[in-house]
């Protein structure tokens, strides 16, 4: 065995010595983000057609001109 070969398996060795415990199993971080993707799409929805609740708007609106602002 040649002195590269004992050293990379050396390093091979000791990096599967050292891995770290996480702390949940793997699907608990999948299913945190699926949590928290799905409260971000419904703060989003909850601002759907805010726009058009507000009866003033329109006239607020043609008042600035064709813009808008």
């Amino acid at each position: 065995m040649s002195i590269a070969a004992s050293v990379f398996a050396t390093a091979v060795l000791a990096e599967s010595e050292h891995a770290v415990e996480l702390a949940a199993p793997t699907w608990v971080f999948g299913a945190v983000a699926l949590v928290l993707f799905a409260i971000l799409g419904a703060v989003t929805f909850s601002y759907r057609d805010v726009a058009n609740r507000h009866a003033d708007k329109g006239e607020s609106a043609s008042a600035h001109g064709e813009h808008g602002h």
